[in-house]
């Protein structure tokens, strides 16, 4: 049911003054970036102490990015901003720092802003939030409307600007019970101001932050003693005259069940966590209070309730419509049994509903994402419970057990046994679809594990495939990594689910078709890349992408030649007259279009050379491998019977044939056995009948003998170029099918079994003296690059950080994946040697 897919460990120098000592808190972002720190003690001189915060992508967790925080004293809380890009870090002094990403590297951070105050330990740290909510409906995983599974949830941002967009900022809690409020002016300025919880300011142990759909804050605070109330408090936020304000108002407050029990009244004297469910519900609320010795955990609701009215006034004539008069109050839901000592709780990020009756659906579906918390206890394991019963539903034994040490390793586990603290989890986080967690031990240790979406029910092939497709299309609508969806999809799956994922995606209105087109085309492909049998549709998906994005790159260049913009634009007129006009001759296909609206100046033309050529290289590859569709499948072999695709590739052709009269130095370049051979106008007349074959979906044509033949011919009139597909993933992703747990050392990249050339598809091989691509721009590199590149974190696509073209075009152009990939992924910086 849980099973470690890796652990990443410190390199062990034994000679350094330096170790990483135990981990304190851990941040699991929407884009799978986690953030964890250590301190890192100097045995020498114990004041000399590097409070480091530590980031790695889960794909690649051995290139971790320490950042040397410049905090005074322990950090004490982590927190991802909803776009997963930024970062805040707080402290025991009262420091807040914002970090973000340089140059959109994930391996480059800086820290941009920040606030404090002075000498006010830090105990919970929050983004404002931004009145973006979606749910997520199990009871209608079957509907084939994506509006339906997954709905928007009226709620209001924390704060907002003229016009309603939300204002950015950060909300904290101090131990002496100040609440402070940071807010970020589109200016870039920073608007600080600080109140007190209520007009008694006491202690703050702990505390945590919640929001609610009318826009407020809740705070929920404890002294730290099981004998003291936990408080509530309302916070609003508001901007007058440019200062911030803010307005605090008492709510009610709880005792723990625990210390009214004559059992368990001395039994428990610490609160040790306090957490609502979710962040967009501050009407539950999770504690646990603690001893040396073992925990209790207890479940908290707040509920309406009628108040009672005395005798005197029950029998006094009831005034029409008077209604029995509500009050909030506190009522327990559910309490565990006595418990080993909590180290760590883990709530899940998934937004399903947890009414009763969506709780019976779940059930009836077998549907376990989202529902189960996790508590780690100090023995090394960790226990799923339902959220809101608090059953266990699940139990893992820890990396100290047989089960996850390595076999062989039987010193290790005497050394444990004598004596030594036993490993146990000090920081814990799931992932955003509850499919994974991540767990930070004592010994500084980052361990990633599964956690099935049964839950250990034992389910059939249909229904595990329907849990995993649900989940893949609510990464795909919200926009969050499904990196943690791909750990339980076996290869033997990956087929299934592209297809079950393209037929639902068809069953979509075409606006949001349109928005998803390709978001769908990267899960396809990420779920490709899992089986070495559909390793080559890999290639074609990503093919798909580049040429989507060079299409709309090229025809967003076409301008109308009159300034009243008729209906349609240059590009949408250039796709409607290539669809109707089915004439294999390009020159005939060129005429029915107005040649003004394409005209350039010969520096755009010429700078866009290289996208112009990939894409005459890609259709003379295509129709040359149009009669080996029998052999073992090729990458291009998705694109022969793809009908948008080749169409695409028409308009494409028709649009550098214009260019070329323009500026011939931007035409494809081929080499050809003949002088006289006109290779575009042959090409064309071989893909317009090749398109017209696939052109109807519903009925697609098998190619003609005399068009197979024509293109047997190809590789004797034109050299067929090798095309440079992208490199094969150095992730771990692919290397997480078996059920051994990967051992990895951060700052050390790995070399797995499995990684040689004999396991990979031939067309992905790389001999040494080979030339690198740069796979955006489609230039070559070299075969040794000197140039600073980085790369993909999904896909591994790579590209220079610096621009060697000055032109407008190309700007245009880079400028579209200055942030992310084709594929959406994130950017990391690589050492030249990988380029």
């Amino acid at each position: 049911m849980m099973e470690v897919a890796y652990v990443c460990e410190w390199e062990r120098r034994p000679k350094s003054n330096h170790c990483p000592s135990i981990p304190l808190v851990c941040a699991w972002s929407c884009r799978n970036l986690i953030a964890f720190t250590t301190d890192l003690k100097n045995e020498d001189d114990e004041k000399d102490v590097n409070h480091m915060i530590h980031i790695i992508d889960t794909e690649h967790p051995w290139d971790v990015y320490s950042i040397n925080s410049g905090h005074t004293e322990v950090i004490s809380c982590l927190e991802w901003d909803q776009s997963g890009s930024r970062l805040l870090s707080a402290d025991g002094d009262g420091q807040i720092k914002c970090w973000g990403m340089a140059e959109h590297l994930v391996n480059s951070w800086e820290s941009t802003l920040g606030s404090a105050v002075e000498g006010d330990p830090i105990v919970a740290l929050s983004w404002l939030h931004n009145g973006v909510k979606l749910a997520l409906h199990v009871e209608k995983s079957g509907s084939t409307n994506f509006g339906e599974k997954f709905s928007r949830v009226k709620f209001s941002p924390s704060l907002t600007l003229f016009g309603g967009k939300p204002m950015e900022g950060w909300l904290a809690v101090t131990v002496s019970g100040l609440v402070t409020v940071s807010l970020l002016k589109p200016n870039g300025a920073l608007l600080t101001a600080s109140e007190s919880l209520c007009r008694l300011r006491g202690r703050v142990a702990l505390a945590d932050i919640a929001f609610t759909g009318g826009g407020n804050i809740v705070v929920a605070a404890t002294d730290g003693s099981s004998s003291s109330p936990v408080q509530f408090y309302k916070v609003c936020v508001s901007v007058v005259n440019e200062k911030c304000r803010i307005d605090t108002e008492l709510l009610p407050s709880l005792f723990m069940r625990c210390t009214t029990d004559p059992v368990r009244r001395d039994k428990y004297p610490a609160v040790t966590h306090l957490k609502f469910l979710t962040r967009e519900n501050s009407e539950q609320v999770l504690l646990c209070a603690s001893s040396q010795l073992g925990s209790i955990v207890e479940c908290w609701s707040l509920r309406k309730e009628g108040l009672p009215v005395n005798n005197i006034f029950q029998h006094r004539s009831p005034v029409v419509g008077e209604k029995q008069p509500m009050i909030l109050k506190w009522r327990i839901l559910s309490a565990t049994n006595d418990l080993d000592r909590v180290s760590a709780v883990a709530l899940p990020k998934l937004p399903i509903s947890i009414s009763n009756t969506d709780l019976k659906v779940a059930s009836d579906t077998k549907f376990c994402p989202g529902l189960g918390l996790a508590l780690a206890f100090h023995d090394g394991s960790i226990q799923i419970l339902h959220r809101l019963s608090l059953h266990t539903i699940g139990v893992f034994y820890g990396s100290s057990s047989g089960s996850s040490q390595r076999g062989g390793d039987e010193t290790a586990i005497k050394r444990q046994r004598t004596g030594s603290p036993t490993v146990h989890f000090k920081a814990l986080q799931f992932s955003w679809t509850s499919l994974a967690l991540v767990g930070v031990d004592n010994h500084g240790k980052l361990h990633m594990v599964r956690v099935s979406p049964s839950m250990g029910q034992i389910l059939d092939m249909n229904t595990l495939l329907r849990h995993l497709l649900f989940l893949l299309e609510y990464c795909m609508v919200t926009g969050y990594d499904w990196w943690d969806v791909l750990l339980h999809v076996q290869p033997g799956m990956v087929h299934s689910l592209v297809e079950k994922l393209h037929e639902e995606y068809m069953k979509q209105k075409e606006a949001l078709q349109q928005v998803l087109s390709t978001r769908i085309v990267a899960v396809k492909a990420s779920l490709c890349k899992l089986s070495s049998a559909t390793a080559a549709r890999a290639c074609d998906f990503h093919a798909k992408l580049l040429l989507i994005a060079i299409s709309s790159t090229l025809k967003s260049l076409l301008r109308p030649h009159l300034l009243n913009t008729p209906d349609k634009s240059p590009g949408d007129r250039l796709a409607e007259i290539c669809a109707k006009n089915t004439d294999t001759d390009i020159d005939k296909v060129m005429i029915n279009l107005k040649t003004e609206e394409f005209v350039l100046d010969a520096s755009t033309l010429q700078s866009l050379q290289q996208l112009i050529q990939w894409v005459g290289d890609f259709v003379l590859y295509l129709l040359a491998n149009l009669p080996n569709q029998g052999s073992i499948v090729r990458p291009g072999f998705g694109f022969l019977r793809d009908g948008p695709s080749l169409g695409m590739l028409r308009e494409m052709m028709v649009v550098i044939r214009i260019w070329g009269l323009l500026k011939p130095g931007c035409l494809p370049i081929y080499t050809a056995t003949s002088d006289n051979q006109d290779s575009m106008s042959l090409l064309f007349r071989l893909l317009t009948k090749l398109w017209l074959c696939s052109r109807d979906e519903n009925h697609p044509q098998e190619p003609d003998e005399p068009l197979i033949d024509e293109c047997c011919l190809l590789p004797s009139q034109l050299l067929v170029p090798a095309l440079d597909w992208l490199p094969i993933n150095d992730g771990v992703i692919c290397k997480l099918q078996s059920k051994h747990p990967l051992r990895l050392q951060f700052c050390k990249p790995y070399s797995l079994p499995g990684l040689n050339s004999s396991s990979q598809v031939e067309i992905f091989s790389r001999s040494p003296g080979s030339q690198r691509m740069d796979n955006l721009r489609c230039l070559h590199m070299g075969v040794c690059p000197t140039e600073d590149s980085k790369a993909c974190t999904r896909c591994g696509c790579v590209t220079m950080l610096r621009s060697p073209n000055k032109t407008t075009a190309v700007k245009q152009w880079e400028q579209r994946w200055i942030k992310n990939c084709l594929c959406g992924g994130l950017w990391r910086r690589i050492p030249t040697t990988l380029s």
